[in-house]
């Protein structure tokens, strides 16, 4: 059991305060400096579902790595007693560097002080060790109205390993327990872009 996880899973990436401009996946590689160019990750998995694309209306933004844990709290059921969801807690790193927290909500904050909020749309298993891969939807934003989540409209929950709930150790006698599941995942941010819908790039789209 472990009941604050968020002051060392945060220590070091608040410690690292400095904003990040984040490069857009339309942009040419060819127009970026050597170090912009060298953040930019846009690979789609290819086993990604088609259930999981975001409407054609929206095009690949950026990417971001995840590393944390998944919280769960040992509730009442009416069965007995589960472990439930209570929040991620997590880093967002960009090439393993700093660049935000992912936390109750679902939000997701970035350097630049911008913040998003989804709603799940659409779930898959790919790994049966892992937490599902999913679609959400951008339900609010918050911070600074000019940051690079600002605009973002969709999100994926792509590459998951570990996040799975525990299957025991939760009980009458343990009520109200938590424990935290390690867990990574990269985070696939989309904008709407609908000057040319047939070229925008959506993780699991079918051709």
């Amino acid at each position: 059991m472990y009941n604050a996880a968020h002051h060392v899973v945060f220590a070091w990436s608040l410690a690292l305060v400095s904003l990040l401009a984040l490069p857009s996946c339309v942009d040419s590689v060819d127009e970026l400096g050597t170090d912009e160019a060298a953040l930019l990750s846009c690979a789609c998995p290819a086993e990604t579902p088609a259930v999981l694309a975001p409407p054609p209306n929206q095009s690949l933004a950026f990417v971001l790595d995840a590393i944390g844990v998944q919280r769960y709290a040992c509730n009442a059921t009416a069965t007995g007693a589960a472990w439930t969801l209570v929040a991620p807690i997590a880093n967002l790193l960009n090439n393993g560097l700093a660049a935000g927290t992912h936390y109750a909500g679902p939000t997701w904050a970035v350097n630049d002080g911008s913040t998003v909020v989804g709603a799940r749309v659409q779930g898959a298993t790919i790994n049966a060790t892992a937490i599902p891969w999913l679609l959400l939807s951008a339900t609010d934003h918050g911070g600074t109205w000019l940051g690079a989540v600002s605009d973002v409209t969709s999100i994926q929950r792509l590459s998951t390993t570990g996040g799975l709930a525990p299957t025991t150790g939760c009980d009458a006698g343990l009520l109200g327990a938590t424990v935290d599941v390690p867990y990574t995942a990269k985070y696939f941010f989309y904008r709407t872009s609908i000057l040319l819908p047939q070229l925008n790039t959506r993780c699991g789209a079918t051709p």
